[in-house]
This record gives C-alpha cells, sequence and structure tokens, in this order.
C-alpha cells in the first residue's frame, strides 16, 4: 500500500503561483511513476502531469506545458507539482496518483493509488 498526501492547495490572483506537494508513505516511492491529476467542477478528471521513477523524465498536458514543473525527491518520498503563471482554468482539485505503468503511459487507467485531493483556485 501507497499513501498519498497532497498539501499546498489555495486561493490565488490569476498570473500567480503555488507549488504542490505529495508526501508518500508505504511501499517503496521510488519504484512508481508519478502524476498530478485534475478535476474541475462539473468535468472529468484530467491528465496533468506525470514523472519517471528517476525523475530524469517528465510529461504535460498542453494545456500546462510551459508553466507547470512536476518533480520528485526520492530521498523524501516527495512529489512536487509547481504552477506558475496560473488562469482561472486551472482551478480545480488536484490529485497526485502513483503509477505501477511507465510515466509516458500515466492516465487513469493505470493509476495504482490515489490522492484525495487539494483545491486550488484562481481568481481572475
Amino acid at each position: 500500500q501507497v499513501q498519498l498526501v497532497e498539501s499546498g492547495g489555495g486561493l490565488v490572483q490569476a498570473g500567480g503561483s503555488l507549488r504542490l506537494s505529495c508526501a508518500a508513505s508505504g511501499r517503496a516511492f521510488s519504484g512508481y511513476a508519478m502524476g498530478w491529476f485534475r478535476q474541475a467542477p462539473g468535468k472529468e478528471r484530467e491528465f496533468v502531469a506525470a514523472i519517471s521513477r528517476n525523475g530524469g523524465s517528465t510529461y504535460y498536458a498542453d494545456s500546462v506545458k510551459g508553466r507547470f514543473t512536476i518533480s520528485r525527491d526520492n530521498a523524501k518520498n516527495t512529489v512536487y507539482l509547481q504552477m506558475n503563471s496560473l488562469k482561472p482554468e486551472d482551478t480545480a482539485v488536484y490529485y497526485c496518483a502513483a503509477s505501477g505503468a511507465p510515466a509516458q503511459a500515466m492516465s487513469i487507467r493505470v493509476i495504482n493509488y490515489w490522492g484525495k485531493g487539494t483545491l486550488v483556485t484562481v481568481s481572475s
């Protein structure tokens, strides 16, 4: 079992920045590709970013490319999502996820563990 706990969400003005953290406990963190997903009100959960087991490869949704950065610290069992130039359409609950699949294959269908989410609200 892997337990994931997100933190760092909140209210920010458009153009601002937030950094989300996801602390993992349980089985070997470095054995999982990690990802961030988000779900806006009334919409389906969607992929945001993924990072490989050793942190050497990252992948992003087109909507966040160039603005968001995913990173991980395997010594601290933590994955991060730095979000810059935030837009109102980034408003959503952000979920951390762990997958046994390769990071480039990250999708809802291959997630082994989910966090409970943290709310990000971007005001215009």
